[in-house]
């Protein structure tokens, strides 16, 4: 009898790991919902995707190729955005850089260069002064940078970032969030699905988000 009684255990936990799958996610396993849904800026039927991530994270320069491949994929689907994660709080070098770059309308031109800098070249761009550098040696004129570097705009957007990220319940990178309202990241994939090769974890988390990105547009019918 205790034989059996195993025997249907294990049956059972297998068949719950046969479900278990990044293009059917689960609320509470592949993705979480947040408690408060956030306002979108999407328009029409768009559907708004957010990926908070920090240029010195390692997961998310792994996780950029297949992003933007997956966002040039979705078209005219999702209204696709970043926003950096400010790790050392209202003065993060990084999350200057970054909005910076965006108030220039630079950001998505020179995003990749960015990571490069970081992860290919392996040049550390941790205060004011390299960023400056930076940005001259990528050809922005230094007076124009410098001045919306310092502007009180960025520097607005800069001090509020930490709520900014807190509003969407977002404490690591890469994370992404679907319509204001679903949140996922790579680790929560893994963890949803043991055994996934590491290789495969990226298109696992995309798969994941375009079983969100179907949901959130079902509900804009």
């Amino acid at each position: 009898m205790r034989l059996i009684k195993i025997a249907l255990v294990v049956a059972g936990l297998c068949a719950a790991t046969a479900f278990a799958s990044p293009t059917a996610p689960r609320n509470g396993a592949e993705y979480t919902t947040l408690k408060t849904p956030q306002p979108v800026q999407a328009q029409g039927k768009k559907v708004e995707v957010i990926e908070f991530f920090m240029y010195h994270c390692p997961a998310c320069y792994a996780l950029e190729a297949d992003m933007v491949a997956w966002v040039k994929k979705q078209g005219d689907n999702i209204s696709f955005r970043r926003i950096h994660l400010p790790l050392t709080g209202e003065n993060d070098p990084e999350a200057h850089l970054f909005l910076t770059l965006e108030a220039m309308k630079l950001e998505e031109q020179l995003h990749a260069k960015v990571l490069q800098t970081w992860h290919v070249e392996r040049k550390r761009l941790k205060s004011d002064a390299d960023n400056i550098d930076w940005a001259v040696k990528n050809g922005i004129d230094k007076d124009k940078f410098t001045a919306t570097y310092n502007s009180f705009a960025v520097m607005t957007r800069l001090k509020n970032a930490g709520r900014v990220a807190a509003t969407y319940e977002v404490n690591s990178t890469p994370t992404i969030i679907v319509d204001g309202r679903y949140l996922t990241t790579p680790s929560q994939v893994d963890a949803a699905n043991p055994g996934t090769p590491r290789a495969q974890l990226n298109a696992a988390t995309l798969q994941v988000l375009d079983a969100l990105v179907a949901q959130a547009r079902a509900g804009k019918k």
